[in-house]
């Protein structure tokens, strides 16, 4: 059903309705795109269940509601599947598209009330669409919870009704999909959570809006993958060395906490850099050269030390935060880094002991040379360092307005920090200062383990000493995580993710 002409990208549904006004006016007929749709739906429906099975099709007032009725007529005449349709009225006359085709349905029809389903029927959802933005109520949410309390595998049209095309959010209600049909490209709706978790297995279907015009629309979202960054890997080469890959540094915190260190340093190695040294305090030295062998190890005397070690401009990326404290000497070890000319990731610790000083962090940034600067804060650390923009979220959600999506967060800080933001998760997001962002779909949920985070910042900083630039990095880097995350499979421990890197980049290049 998807083939070359559906790529990476997110539209919103904004977006979406402005490449079917571009794809209409170039000479496509809306009606001739709604067919299309149509017969993806009904496509995916016949190939779900057998002949003979009961098929009860939900149509809504606007364009949604236009692809049920074309999709039950094909079911209902083509493929001989018993079909009903059920309204609660005729579709909105400025649905001119929608409106021929319920004129051309002559099945059954009726209303809310009188649906009854029961398994194994199989029920087309085809109300609400991926431009809901209102919570629903009323007749439609009574529906919703018949049907989703029903046990019956649903087909969701776009998206399942009761979700939020542009944020995932779930609007008071929304159908539990077994599987989502959606048209030209995925919305964010159904990569981000919760949103997500109610698409079931979602399709793409191509219903000819081509990539030119997608091009016009201007997209900056995308769905995290090799498409959007593999032309900037730096892949080992004949005639390349270890030096020529970037040497990447660690900072490893006191004694008693040099595990998340090494944790980010095997990272960074597996991760591709040439040579990785790991920056270690005095008193922590003899435990760190104990577990070392093939990372470095460089004596590091407080800030004055890092800023020693990062004189040499062949140390081109730093990471640092995990396990270092929150206090002074990790701001001050923070800024010797962004001081630097070195590339910079700046996690867990390193993020949180700017809490409440944001503005003092962004002006370290933007005052930097043109190097990269990650910050890779999980959802309490982003709501500590980004406090005034959870407090606006919140004022949104109290006032009953929509409020903003995790991709609209990340954005807004890249925007106030001049860095790229990883904002972890189930659905990590990767958001740059220019607005790009990507999200990720293939993060398993046993990543969530302690001392993950620690080396998805250690592969972040990998891949920048090979001089990537930062949101392909970032965005590299948290596809990599997740993908190795699938390898090691459901017990793994954080260990075990830098020694699955071998197999994913294997992959990556028979690809």
């Amino acid at each position: 059903m998807s083939d070359e002409r559906t790529g990476p990208e997110l539209l919103t549904p904004a977006e979406m309705a402005e490449a079917d006004r571009l794809t209409i006016a170039s000479g496509t007929p809306g009606a001739t795109l709604m067919r299309r749709a149509s017969r993806a739906v009904a496509d995916v429906v016949a190939r779900m269940v057998p002949l003979g099975t009961r098929i009860l099709v939900l149509c809504g007032r606007g364009n949604n509601g236009g692809d049920g009725y074309g999709a039950a007529r094909i079911l209902l005449r083509e493929r001989g599947y018993p079909t009903v349709v059920a309204a609660e009225g005729p579709p909105d006359e400025r649905a001119v598209d929608a409106v021929a085709m319920a004129k051309a349905w002559d099945g059954p029809v009726i209303g809310f009330d009188a649906v009854d389903c029961e398994p194994p029927d199989l029920v087309v959802d085809a109300l609400l669409g991926a431009g809901l933005t209102r919570d629903v109520d009323g007749a439609t949410r009574a529906l919703i919870e018949r049907i989703n309390a029903s046990g019956c595998r649903v087909v969701a049209v776009d998206l399942p009704s009761g979700v939020d095309g542009a944020t995932g959010a779930v609007r008071g209600v929304a159908i539990q999909a077994t599987e989502t049909v959606t048209f030209a490209r995925m919305k964010p709706g159904h990569v981000l959570l919760p949103g997500r978790l109610q698409t079931g297995v979602t399709r793409l279907a191509d219903i000819g809006i081509e990539n030119e015009t997608v091009a016009k629309v201007g997209p900056k979202a995308f769905v995290n993958g090799p498409a959007i960054w593999r032309q900037q890997l730096a892949l080992p080469s004949v005639a390349g060395h270890k030096y020529s890959r970037g040497h990447a540094v660690v900072v490893s915190g006191p004694l008693t906490a040099t595990g998340a260190a090494r944790l980010a340093a095997r990272g960074a190695l597996r991760a591709g850099a040439g040579l990785v040294t790991l920056a270690s305090p005095l008193e922590a030295l003899g435990t760190n050269a104990a577990h070392l062998t093939a990372i470095m190890l460089a004596p590091m005397e407080g800030p004055a030390g890092l800023d020693a070690i990062l004189a040499d401009p062949r140390k081109n990326a730093v990471g640092l935060g995990p396990g270092l404290g929150v206090d002074e000497g990790t701001r001050a070890l923070t800024r010797v880094a962004l001081a630097s000319g070195a590339s910079v990731v700046l996690d867990a610790d390193a993020l949180t002991s700017f809490a409440g000083d944001l503005e003092g962090l962004a002006s370290l940034i933007k005052a930097r040379p043109e190097r990269p600067v990650v910050l890779t804060p999980h959802g309490g650390e982003f709501a500590r360092l980004f406090r005034s923009l959870i407090r606006e979220e919140g004022a949104h959600r109290r006032s009953g307005s929509k409020g903003a999506s995790k991709l609209e967060l990340a954005r807004e800080a890249a925007a106030l920090s001049g860095a790229v933001v990883v904002l972890k998760g189930a659905d990590t997001v990767v958001a740059s200062p220019d607005g790009r962002a990507s999200v990720a779909t293939n993060a398993p949920p046993w990543l969530a383990t302690a001392g993950s985070g620690d080396v998805l910042a250690g592969i972040v900083t990998g891949l920048l000493a090979q001089r990537m630039p930062g949101f392909e990095a970032a965005s590299a880097a948290v596809w990599l995580h997740g993908e190795a995350g699938q390898v090691a499979g459901i017990g793994l421990i954080a260990e075990d993710l830098p020694e699955a890197l071998p197999k994913v980049w294997a992959g990556l290049l028979e690809d």
